[in-house]
């Protein structure tokens, strides 16, 4: 049996059948791990949210932030003229898949192969523990009858920094925030929400997020997505995939049975201009 995980394929699904036939990925043997970003920004995130959700336990996907968006435009708590998310709305199916994606996990961990994947990061402050007990959290938020409620509280930058006694939707913010879209980070450990871009483009005191010295997560192999402009990054216990399927760079996986793991990625011709989202 195989295992890879799967950088932000964001809707791109002619681009993921093109992977997955490039690993030989055989359904009745091998697991996929996705890194989140299903969908947005490609011109089929039906088609991948569909295909996702028919692999049942074959495959298993963290939630990212244009997950949740999508959640927060069903619910009716933002808008889009994004074509390729009204099309989700539109399909017979659009209920179930919208349950089935609140359904889906922040955080995942294997024992057996010893790697943890998020979509975006993790809180400087937060061990293994606390980042397992947080996402059960918020997990169970999503899933449940506060669903609606969150997503309309789930928008901001604020809280910046982990408290224990953080309590209510500051809380789950910031612990939403943490999983889905966190970059950099001060030299306190508070994160940098407004900073974007190449790892080594930014202010004076800010840094990735697995860089600050203190970070409790050093002990631990993770997997992430959401930052296109890092790459295919690996260094000690880290490993983004993230390399820009939607905007004209790659699709990438990395098969995590192996020893040492190994990457196969694949050219994709883009789906979307990054200068229609400056």
């Amino acid at each position: 049996m195989a295992v890879y995980a799967i950088g932000d394929v964001q809707g791109c699904f002619d681009e993921l059948m093109a992977l997955l036939k490039s690993i030989n990925f055989n359904p009745k043997n091998d697991r996929l791990w996705f890194a989140g970003d299903l969908v947005n920004r490609g011109n089929q995130s039906l088609d991948v949210l569909r295909y996702v959700k028919s692999l049942g336990d074959r495959a298993i996907t963290v939630l990212g932030n244009h997950d949740l968006h999508l959640l927060a435009i069903y619910a009716g708590v933002r808008k889009t003229k994004n074509k390729d998310i009204k099309a989700i709305l539109k399909a017979d199916d659009s209920e179930e898949l919208i349950t089935w994606l609140r359904q889906q996990p922040v955080f995942h961990h294997d024992n057996d192969l010893g790697y943890s994947m998020v979509h975006a990061g993790l809180a400087p402050q937060w061990d293994f523990e606390l980042a397992q007990a947080c996402a059960h959290e918020l997990e169970a938020v999503l899933s449940g009858d506060q669903c609606f409620d969150f997503l309309q509280n789930m928008y901001g930058d604020k809280p910046r920094k982990w408290k224990d006694s953080l309590t209510g939707w500051d809380r789950l913010r910031f612990i939403c925030n943490s999983f889905t879209r966190i970059r950099f980070c001060d030299d306190k450990g508070k994160l940098a929400m407004d900073e974007k871009g190449p790892p080594d483009k930014h202010k004076p005191g800010i840094m990735p997020w697995f860089d600050v010295v203190s970070r409790k997560s050093d002990d631990m192999n993770i997997i992430f997505g959401h930052w296109s402009t890092l790459g295919a990054h690996h260094e000690t216990g880290l490993y983004c995939l993230d390399t820009g399927c939607v905007w004209g760079g790659k699709l990438t996986a990395l098969r995590l049975d192996a020893a040492p793991p190994t990457y196969v990625a694949i050219d994709c011709p883009g789906a979307a201009n990054p200068a229609d989202y400056i």
